[in-house]
């Protein structure tokens, strides 16, 4: 069973990898909408010139998320700052003023970063035990 739950972690890194760098082409390009997006925020977070520095960081973060979570001995840790910068999204949709559609198409950007997300989150499951070595390596007891 446990050699099943660990198979099945490779379409969920490949679905993590491919939803966060299809949008890499929208935050490195400087597109509207994502300059928009950013905006909103860094103006929410009363930081209203940090947008540009705000939008890269973000897309540096996914895309070293990306390359970590389909290497499989990197897949935990991928899996692991995926989940985290997945929480930060889902947390800024929820609770800025960006809400649940900003792009006004049925809220895709907010479901896809909950599928990503619970993609993380069953990586980190299926790998439970490595998880745990890999919090105990980095938070003291």
């Amino acid at each position: 069973m446990d050699r099943a739950l660990k198979l099945l972690t490779w379409p969920a890194a490949l679905f993590i990898a491919g939803i966060l760098l299809w949008y890499e082409q929208f935050k490195l390009t400087g597109n509207q909408g994502s300059v928009d997006l950013f905006q909103t925020l860094a103006d929410w977070l009363f930081i209203p010139s940090y947008e540009k520095p705000f939008r890269l960081g973000v897309a540096i973060a996914e895309i070293i998320a990306s390359v970590l979570v389909v290497i499989p001995a990197t897949r935990v840790a991928g899996a692991a700052f995926a989940l985290a910068i997945m929480s930060g999204a889902i947390f800024f949709h929820v609770a800025s003023p960006l809400g649940i559609d900003p792009y006004n198409d049925g809220g895709v950007l907010f479901k896809q970063a909950c599928a990503v997300w619970a993609s993380a989150a069953y990586i980190l499951f299926a790998y439970r035990a490595e998880a745990t070595m890999l919090v105990r390596r980095f938070v003291p007891a």
